[in-house]
Parts: structure tokens; sequence; C-alpha cells
């Protein structure tokens, strides 16, 4: 097992105890016809290579050879602590599951808290989930996707748990697949920034998953203004390195890489303290590990306007598709808008190749939320956290950076910017 990193920053871990409405909107397509990389352009000289690589840009977005920049403080680096031991636990009831779970301390883990079960632990039988979610009551209903429906849900003890009830079909080998493949991939991680396993159950027709119900919704639903208070750029920045985080431990720290492949806005949940917890692990992949293999071959699975292009045509499965995905998140936080908006003209319909030509232009500020007030210090993070989802929109796996340097990377731009607005604070804006 690999040790995980040190929590960077001074963001207190908070646990979210609530589950959002649509976190198992799985409205997934197989095809994605233009999210790819774009290019970039800055004061600096013509060689620079992120630069080179903006005067690809073509109706197919070329690829680039950019570097990325270098960690200019060692106290923002990660640096993995040790690791207790490794516990295997078996799942929930009527489930033969088993998992083996790195036990770190700090943000890649619950540490040591006796208060909190084992994940997976929570042993229910059918009649116990029946009486949780009064029967699945349609008042108790808090999400609808393509594999199931989920229930809000009050255990005996007082738990509140988010119930996702499969869609009944033992027709679809693929729903089942999918129902396997979650809980498995839940048993064997756990970390503050992933949704957390409480228990499963497979009774006759009926298959149960029951996982930690965070309280805040969901990240598209924020930044589509339906949940009050405006996320301000800051928030929006804490938000990334969360999920950053999330996937580096996905990629680097489980006992073998994961491959979330469905990395969107909304399987992103906020908690009440705006920590932002990665869900829906229906797609994930896990890679067992061998120097021999670089890739899984598999059939192609995610959502459009996230798919990684080279995954598209090779059918070739890498943890730099996360890192793609991750990179139209990034012009998703900065710019409010969905990667896919067909009602908008044409040439902006698809909103990570716009934002990448409006950022090699030199106008990255013009992809800036218009939600969210431009001031000299947005103007600086805005035009980093550009320069970072054009390295990830790279369309080859090779040209973009991993996971843990986004992360690291994005540390930096959050250390900067707000060393910037001390040093200017006349150009801090309340959104």
């Amino acid at each position: 097992m690999r040790s995980p990193a040190t929590p960077l920053g001074d963001r207190s871990p908070v646990d979210g105890v609530r589950r959002s409405g649509d976190i198992w909107d799985v409205s997934r397509s197989s095809a994605s016809s233009g999210s790819s990389a774009g290019g970039f352009s800055s004061s600096s000289s013509s060689r620079n290579p992120v630069r080179i690589a903006a005067r690809a840009i073509t109706s197919c977005f070329g690829s680039h050879d950019g570097g990325l920049p270098p960690s200019a403080d060692d106290s923002e680096e990660f640096k993995p602590p040790s690791l207790t031991p490794s516990v295997s636990t078996q799942g929930s009831s009527h489930g033969s599951l088993q998992g083996s779970r790195p036990r770190g301390m700090g943000i890649y883990s619950n540490g040591n808290n006796p208060s909190r079960s084992e994940p997976g632990g929570i042993r229910l039988s059918i009649a116990e989930i029946m009486k949780a979610t009064k029967n699945f009551s349609p008042s108790l209903k808090i999400g609808q996707g393509g594999s199931g429906t989920v229930y809000r849900a009050r255990l005996d003890d007082g738990t509140v748990v988010a119930v996702k009830r499969a869609k009944k079909n033992t027709h679809n080998s693929h729903l089942n697949a999918e129902f396997q493949n979650e809980i498995q991939t839940l048993a064997c991680i756990e970390h503050l920034n992933l949704v957390r396993l409480h228990g499963y159950l497979e009774h006759q027709d009926e298959r149960i998953v029951i996982v930690e119900y965070v309280s805040n919704g969901t990240l598209r639903e924020h930044l589509d203004c339906q949940r009050g208070q405006i996320l301000d750029l800051a928030t929006r920045l804490d938000i990334a390195i969360d999920v950053a985080h999330a996937i580096t431990y996905l990629h680097v720290y489980s006992d073998n890489p994961i491959i979330h492949r469905d990395i969107k806005s909304s399987n992103i949940l906020l908690t009440d303290n705006l920590r932002a917890k990665v869900a829906d692990f229906g797609f994930a992949r896990l890679f067992v590990m061998d120097s021999d293999v670089t890739h899984i071959s598999t059939q192609v699975k995610g959502t459009a306007g996230y798919l990684d292009p080279e995954y598209l045509r090779t059918y070739q499965l890498t943890e730099k598709s996360d890192v793609y995905s991750f990179g139209v998140l990034l012009v998703e936080l900065v710019s409010g808008r969905r990667p896919i908006e067909p009602r908008r003209e044409l040439t902006e319909r698809l909103t990570p190749k716009w934002a990448m030509k409006r950022f090699t232009e030199g106008n990255g500020i013009q992809t800036l939320d218009p939600n969210l007030k431009p001031s000299l210090a947005t103007s600086f993070a805005v035009e980093k956290i550009l320069e970072l989802a054009l390295l990830c929109l790279a369309p080859t796996k090779t040209s973009r950076p991993s996971m843990r340097r986004c992360a690291e990377i994005l540390w930096m731009v959050r250390k900067d910017y707000r060393e910037f607005l001390s040093s200017h604070p006349l150009s801090r804006h309340k959104n």
C-alpha cells in the first residue's frame, strides 16, 4: 500500500452527514464530439510551450507539449506521512464483499475516530430499510438516475443516510454490474472527500446501497444558483482542491489505482461547510498493479462533454482520462457554464473549447461566471486556473499532468491568490 499525503493549507476537516438530490443522476453518453484541448496565450515569450500549444487550436483542438510550472514553496508540497496497518472488513448484511482500506491519518482518512462505524459496517435487513424509507415513499425521494432512485432515510439510531435502490431489471446486466462495481469500489476506499459506504443489501430482486447523506446539494446545483448563496471564487478554488485530493487518492493512495470515469459537477456533493465529496462509483474501474500494463481496454462509459477524446478514440482507459474530466470541471468552476450549452450560439456551445479560445486570445477573464465580480485578484486566479485546465485538456494522455500535480498546482494558486488579496486589499470584492 502506498502512503497518503498530508493535508495542506488551513481548512479544517468537516464531515458531511447528509446527501444531495441528484447525486445519482446518470445521464451518461458514450460519445462526445467536441470537448478536447485548447490553447493558452500570455505575456511570456513566444517560445513558451503552453503558448506554442495555443497555436495548435483548430476545430479539433491541436495537441501541445507544454510542461507544468514548478512548485514554488516546499511547504505547499505533498509529504506522505506514515500509515497505520490496513484493515480488512466485510460488507454489510446479505453481502460477501471484502475490501482492504488504507487507514492513514489526516485528510485521506478519518483516522481512529471511535465514534464512526467502519465503512460498510452497517447491517440492515430489507424490513429495516423499508421502515427507514417508509416503504420507499416518494416524499423521501432525493434523486433519480438511469441506474436507480435515491431516498433519504433515518435509521433507528438517528443516523441519516442515503439509500440507493437499483432499478429492477434482471435482463439488464449493465445495471447489475454497476451495482456490484459501486459497492466493491466504495468498500476499499476511505477519504474525507469521497462519499462513505455504510452498507449494502441484495435481497431477491432488490439491490440497495447505503451511503452517507451529504447535506448541501451538488456543485452543479450551486453553479446553477439553485442553492441560495453564490459560490465565490475562493470557495470554488477550495472545491477544486478537495476534488483533486479525492482523485489523487483514488489514483495513487488506494491499494490499487482506481479510475473514477465519471468526474462531473453533478457527482460532486457539498457539505454545509462547502467541503466537496466525490460520489457515484458505478463506472469506476480498479487498475490491478502490473508493470506491463499501462491501460485498461474497455467499453467507453462516461458523460458527454467530460469524456477523454483519446479514450473515445482508442477504448484505452487510463488515469489521465479522469484528469481530462477534471480539466472540464475547472472550466465549469470558472465560467459557471455546463460543458455543453446547446442553447448558446454555435461558437459557445462547447464550453471547454470556447473557454480555451478566449484564454488563448488573452481574454480569459471573459469566461468568468457573470455572477462573480472581476477584480485584479480574480483575473490572476482565473488565468492560473485556466492555464491548468489547458494542460488537463490536452488531447493525448502523455501531455496531461497527474492528478497529484494538479493538486499541487492548485494549492500554489490558492496560496498566491490569498497573498495577492492581502497585498492588494482594494482588489477584494464580495461576490
